[in-house]
């Protein structure tokens, strides 16, 4: 059967009702014209996803279901599934729900019936798991089945029951946030949950950021073999309208689901043809991809419009301004060269070349007047002491007040450049290149650092990060001499360490045993 299906792959505002309502409006209105029999909106549409604590004020869950009863009134013949919170009026409880609206009446609601609590995901702080009976929505012929995200993630579970219960396709709302590999692991998940269900999944995905999570989209269709039969792009904020045609699945299992019927029609607009699949970034694409996309709504979503970035003349503070100009663009970043008298001459003639190749406006602040008056005003205490960290520490601290005091000024966000093998080893300073607003490739390790620089270089018509950026020893520069080697492992040994201590969570006996 043919089946015009929109997913509605959006960038929403956690809390914004009023804004996140009518984005579903103008979407249902844009895919009722494009002649959609069915349109798919990511988990939680209507509030953001993860609303977190505001789940906790009655007031924001009034204001969600009046949000909804909005959005059902302005429904047509096109079938709308919207992630909303549910509530139980007589117990209070609340749910993670999808609401099928279709001319303007509210015809079901199916609520999320496993719960996600790891990692990054808190659910049953908030939410019970819905227990409803299972039914299937006729729609062009086609019987639908709806499930929201980590109910797709389990064998046997919500989608398997839709399968058995005859669903040709069932739409899986998500809120899945990237982690790298993640849209290949979702793949994999999908080709066994669609073999398991022996149907079509149709799976819409959130993209943006919102705080230290990011969404990165990579809708996906898949037949009952699991295989993709079109993609969204990723990272990409797309009403994405394809032709699909699914086989209705002729042999019913002995004990049916009950179908409601809500389109019968056939499309009569011109056809659309289905979309070939997106091709999916490469890793260093990928990881990149996250870090724009996080930067930009980070700022967006917080209410700033410009950013300073401390320029080192480094690998990271170059990565760092690269992301931003890429998230906001070149004139809405500011770069600040705080040369001090252990700051080479390259480290500055290297962060003017990178502000011309980015085409961003910099200023230079020597530290060094400020770092003398703090010497004198605490000689009298250092008295017989030697010069250590201490005086170290000194110089990123100046400089961290002088980038926010930039940002009292005018506005700007500061953004922060310390990457993940630093900060998880404690190689930065407390108020010194700590202080900021967002930390872009906190998660990001050195080497990947040094990949991603060079994949920059690669990427376009020119190089982004000079050369002698990725040649020269990496320094924090604070004293004479100084490298990163003399007190840190090279990062071709520490790098493998984090990696398996912190995400593969091996103990230190695992550890030394490899």
């Amino acid at each position: 059967m043919r089946l015009r299906l929109a997913l509605a792959q959006f960038d929403v505002m956690v809390g914004d009702l009023a804004g996140n309502a009518a984005r579903v409006v103008e979407a249902m209105a844009e895919a009722e014209a494009e002649g959609c029999e069915l349109l798919a909106f990511p988990e939680l549409v209507l509030t953001g996803y993860p609303p977190e604590d505001l789940l906790l004020k009655p007031s924001f869950v009034d204001d969600n279901l009046e949000a909804l009863d909005r959005v059902v009134a302005a429904s047509g013949s096109t079938v709308a599934l919207v992630g909303f919170v549910d509530r139980d009026p007589e117990h209070g409880h609340l749910y993670n729900a999808a609401a099928v609206c279709a001319d303007g009446v509210l015809r079901g609601v199916y609520r999320k019936r496993r719960l996600p609590n790891y990692a990054v995901f808190d659910e049953e702080r908030y939410f019970e798991p819905g227990a409803e009976p299972l039914t299937l929505w006729g729609v062009a012929g086609l019987r639908v089945g709806v499930s929201i995200c980590e109910d797709a993630w389990a064998p046997d579970g919500p989608v398997r029951w839709l399968g058995d219960g005859g669903a040709d396709l069932v739409v899986n709302l998500n809120a899945s946030p990237y982690h790298a590999g993640k849209v290949a692991e979702r793949e994999r998940m999908l080709e066994e949950r669609a073999a398991e269900a022996g149907c079509w999944i149709a799976y819409v995905n959130l993209v943006g950021g919102q705080d230290e999570l990011v969404f990165d989209g990579a809708s996906v269709v898949v037949d009952s073999a699991g295989d993709p039969v079109t993609r969204a792009p990723q990272y990409a904020d797309v009403l994405f309208v394809t032709d699909l045609d699914v086989p209705a699945r002729s042999m019913l299992p002995a004990s049916p689901l009950p179908v409601t019927t809500l389109v019968a029609r056939p499309v009569s607009s011109p056809p659309v043809a289905v979309t070939e699949p997106a091709r999916l970034l490469d890793r260093c694409g990928e990881v990149y991809g996250a870090l724009v996309t996080g930067t930009r709504d980070y700022v967006r979503k917080n209410g700033f419009g410009e950013v300073v970035i401390g320029l080192s003349g480094g690998v990271d503070s170059s990565l760092v301004a690269a992301v931003a100009c890429d998230a906001l663009g070149s004139d809405r970043v500011h770069g600040v060269l705080m040369p001090s008298r252990y700051s080479s001459s390259g480290s500055i003639t290297d962060a003017e070349l990178l502000a011309a190749n980015l085409g961003i406006e910099y200023r230079v602040i020597t530290i060094e007047p400020a770092f003398k008056a703090f010497e004198e005003l605490l000689g009298p205490s250092f008295v017989n002491t030697r010069a250590d960290v201490t005086e170290e520490n000194l110089q990123p601290r100046i400089r961290g007040m002088l980038l926010m005091a930039l940002s009292n000024k005018f506005g700007w966000l500061v953004l922060t450049t310390s990457n993940k093998s630093e900060s998880a080893v404690g190689y930065t300073t407390l108020y010194g290149d700590m202080a900021g607003g967002f930390a872009v490739i906190k998660d990001v390790p050195k080497l990947l650092v040094y990949e991603l620089c060079g994949w920059l270089n690669r990427r376009g018509d020119g190089e982004v990060v000079p050369r002698e950026v990725l040649v020269k020893p990496p320094s924090a520069e604070l004293r004479h001499d100084q490298r990163d080697d003399q007190s840190l492992p090279p990062y071709e040994v520490l790098d493998p360490i984090i990696e398996a201590y912190v995400e593969r969570d091996q103990t230190r006996e695992d550890l030394i045993a490899a």
